[in-house]
């Protein structure tokens, strides 16, 4: 008698997260080497085996036929980028990098960092530019993503943290205001929220000047003038203090400043903000008789908002609108950032910022100095200050900066005034770009050192509700690539630190949470093993006990470790209580902040008192238009990778210019024409995509593309004084036919 032979046992499924944006979606693979399969997981409390068709598809970058498998050196005889063995690509970059040190001194040399490299990459890029490098030229395109709403963050509540409760909240509160975001197109699985949220009986308010597919959820869509967003938030505060509602008792209890902050929002009256934003008077009152008459509410913002020259102050009036009717530090309701990419928020945590050292400490505080050197065994004076924000470190390439080591950007299609960027980077005497594709940067380069993907290595990220999570490797990378964490630790050997770079995540996570313990983002009682077995720990995460630290070093206590916000761990004013664990215990993680006291020195949480100005660069007779600019459900950041993916190309192939009909016809251009969108900085030719979402003052272009349709070549990178964040979101351009 013949047997069937037994069936082969199914592939093991590996779990692990998306490589795209902040909600770091929770996804297992199956498979190996090119044939890799995205299964729900349905676990992952953040999306519940949702998925966009970025994570979806996010295996086909994995193909040879897409991405890098060995390194490029430029060869002087043809002028060309030529494989080379990885000897030869890390000999050329040390090289590269020790001469230009050694003619120009230590700050010539740069370092571009990304919001997508794990915490332990970050981590260890920081220490590589201050410790073997010298320099303090050192920061990353995160800067370009929410640097003005952690700089509010800090200013209003001493913490910065994406969002201070986590996102199982959002359906539970009563009224949302979200402000210059398009969750339906830039995290999808998000969107769930809201929809659960009217469920629910909550209410809805979309403050963005397009009608986007998030805005047509919206109980209630303001469609603001680019620009003015800060404008919309002193007129909703002055309207909720002249109606008298305003929570008194909050106010005088937790918070400090308010007599200041009520003063500036009394003088935006609601007819002037009317003539400034171009939002109804009646629309406002409809406004706060939502916001208000909820038992709770959140505000959240994102990159509309942020990504102006007075970005901080925006922010900043949203979070006076919280605090003032008693919206923050309470269950149910809060002031939080959508951060961008995905691991935005602890990409700034552990060092690769200008200003900052792991733990989210400040690089010019003695203490924290001498901590962190301390675990990297060096003297704290050999550490250099601060140094240049992103936009200033890019425009400062080729001359005071002349020598670039960059992993995982390519500014030349996302930093703003692009061709400039593009420019400042041909002129630099030496370049190397560590990348997974050969962007459009990495084209420019000396060497391009190809390295691993999400999948191909472990590691830790920090999504937007501060949940540090661990991605797994399910497969193993090409023999050609590796990882960032060993191509800092060659170079670092060949500069002549032979210790102090492993190339082991794990090790690394053991000395990052050394070094941020005790910091604001204190990682020291997160470990590997309780990732995998907690899905993810919310930071500040202290080794033991319950005590976190402020900045100043004032012991605070965790609120909210896992008990429901309103359940039977509340105490009698809804306050989540969580005293009196013994020392030893370990720290369960903080999934809610502030419930109990902010993490200013007086426990208090701050007014600061701002007031609208004028965009840098207000709009005239020669360019009359506004430019705003975003992203596509199908594409992401610069497209480096999604460019890459046919099912995503077929989906978006290209870009556009979204503008109104009666714009249209004054330029005489239908839709689907070509059309130019000039300012002061080029031009950009892409199809007319003619909609009545969109103010008629307005034009929108996505910026994922280089080429002609580069809408980054026209943004303007005024600098918001506090967070150093480009005006990405408004600048004034005029339109013209496109002639054969």
């Amino acid at each position: 008698m013949s047997h069937a032979p037994a069936p082969a046992p199914a592939p093991a499924l590996v779990p692990t997260h998306c490589p795209y944006c902040s909600l770091q979606c929770g996804m297992n693979l199956r498979g190996s080497g090119e044939t890799v399969e995205v299964v729900e997981r349905d676990d992952f409390p953040v999306n519940r085996g949702a998925l966009c068709g970025k994570g979806r598809t996010a295996p086909a970058v994995l193909s040879s036929r897409v991405r890098l498998t060995g390194p490029l050196v430029r060869r002087p005889a043809t002028g060309r980028l030529e494989p080379a063995t990885w000897e030869e690509a890390l000999r050329v970059t040390a090289d590269g990098l020790r001469r230009t040190r050694a003619r120009h001194g230590a700050d010539a040399v740069g370092v571009f960092g990304g919001g997508g490299l794990t915490n332990e990459k970050a981590y260890a890029l920081g220490k590589f530019a201050r410790v073997v490098l010298g320099t303090s030229q050192i920061d990353y395109n995160g800067r370009f993503c929410m640097s003005s709403a952690a700089a509010a963050h800090n200013k209003a509540f001493g913490l910065d943290r994406g969002l201070p409760f986590p996102l199982e909240d959002i359906p539970r509160t009563g009224c949302v205001v979200l402000v210059g975001s398009n969750l339906a197109e830039t995290m999808p699985p998000a969107l769930r929220y809201l929809t659960e949220l009217k469920d629910n009986g909550g209410s809805l308010i979309v403050i963005d000047p397009r009608r986007t597919k998030t805005a047509e959820q919206a109980d209630l869509h303001l469609a603001p003038r680019p620009g003015t967003d800060l404008a919309l938030a002193l007129g909703l505060l002055h309207l909720v203090v002249a109606q008298g509602r305003t929570d008194e008792e909050f106010i005088r209890e937790r918070t400090t400043g308010w007599e200041d902050a009520r003063a500036a929002a009394m003088a935006h009256w609601p007819e002037l903000v009317e003539r400034i934003t171009g939002v109804g008077v009646p629309q406002l009152r409809a406004a706060v008789a939502l916001f208000c008459d909820a038992p709770h509410a959140m505000v959240l913002t994102a990159r509309g908002p942020e990504q102006q020259s007075k970005g901080t102050d925006t922010v900043g009036a949203w979070i006076n609108l919280a605090l003032a009717t008693g919206n923050a530090g309470r269950p149910l309701a809060g002031y939080g950032c959508l951060t961008g990419q995905g691991n935005g928020q602890g990409g700034r945590e552990h060092g690769q910022k200008a200003d900052q050292l792991p733990g989210y400490r400040r690089l010019d505080d003695p203490a924290a100095r001498a901590h962190v050197a301390g675990v990297w065994g060096v003297d704290p004076d050999s550490l250099p200050g601060p140094g240049r924000s992103a936009y200033e470190l890019l425009d400062a390439l080729g001359r005071d900066v002349r020598a670039l080591l960059l992993m995982g950007s390519n500014p030349v299609v996302s930093a703003p005034r692009a061709a400039h960027v593009e420019e400042r980077i041909r002129s630099l005497d030496f370049l190397a770009v560590a990348d997974v594709v050969l962007s459009e940067t990495a084209e420019l380069a000396d060497v391009v050192l190809p390295v691993t993907q999400w999948a191909e290595e472990t590691g830790t990220t920090t999504n937007l509700e501060g949940r540090v999570l661990l991605r797994r490797r399910a497969l193993t990378p090409p023999p050609g690539v590796r990882s960032d964490l060993e191509v800092m630790h060659g170079l670092a050997g060949l500069l002549g630190h032979e210790k102090g770079f492993p190339t082991d995540p794990e090790e690394v996570f053991g000395e990052l949470r050394r070094a941020s313990s005790g910091g604001p983002a204190d990682y020291a009682g997160i470990s590997y093993r309780r990732l995998e077995e907690e899905q993810g720990v919310f930071w500040p995460c202290p080794e033991t006990g319950g005590a976190a630290v402020t900045p100043d070093g004032t012991a605070v206590t965790a609120s909210g470790p896992a008990e429901e916000p309103d359940g039977p761990a509340a105490g009698p004013d809804g306050h989540t209580r969580q005293a009196g664990r013994p020392a030893g215990d370990p720290h369960p993680g903080t999934p809610r902040l502030f419930l109990e006291r902010f993490a200013t020195p007086d426990g208090r949480a701050r007014f600061v008192p701002v007031v609208h100005r004028e965009a840098a660069e207000p709009t005239d007779a020669e360019y009359p238009v506004v430019l705003t600019t975003g992203r596509v459900v199908a594409q992401y950041q610069s497209g480096a990778q999604t460019r890459r993916v046919d099912e995503l190309n077929a989906a978006a192939p290209g870009p556009f210019v979204e503008l109104h009909p009666q714009l249209a016809a004054r330029v005489g251009v239908a839709d689907g024409e070509p059309v130019a969108v000039v300012s002061r900085r080029g031009r950009a030719v892409a199809p007319a995509r003619v909609s009545e979402a969109i103010r008629p003052d307005t034009v929108f272009m996505p910026f994922h593309w280089p080429g002609a349709g580069r809408a980054n070549t026209l943004t303007n990178p005024a600098l918001d004084p506090t967070s150093r964040m480009p005006e990405f979101k408004v600048c004034a351009v005029r339109l013209e036919r496109v002639t054969a």
